[in-house]
């Protein structure tokens, strides 16, 4: 029981890293254009595009790994409470 606790756990630090890193990448795009006269919205996806997808990819990559790691925890936890 303890066992898929740790994985419930350790999927919810994923979603957790998988939101940071979205997050970032619309932080940073924010940071590099925070020295513009003027700001608009084709000028703010340039800098998303500047940024690149790398963190967009680590993000759902987290994602997943963290839905992963919670679906496991209740699968287990299931079969504990079947037997």
């Amino acid at each position: 029981k303890e066992n898929s606790m740790n994985k419930r756990g350790t999927g919810v630090t994923f979603i957790a890293i998988a939101a940071f890193l979205f997050s970032a990448k619309y932080i940073s795009a924010a940071i590099f254009g925070s020295n513009l006269a003027s700001h608009n919205r084709e000028l703010f996806l340039a800098m998303l595009e500047y940024i690149g997808y790398p963190l967009s990819i680590c993000s759902v990559i987290a994602l997943l790994i963290g839905l992963a790691y919670i679906v496991w925890g209740e699968y287990e936890e299931f079969i504990i409470k079947k037997r």
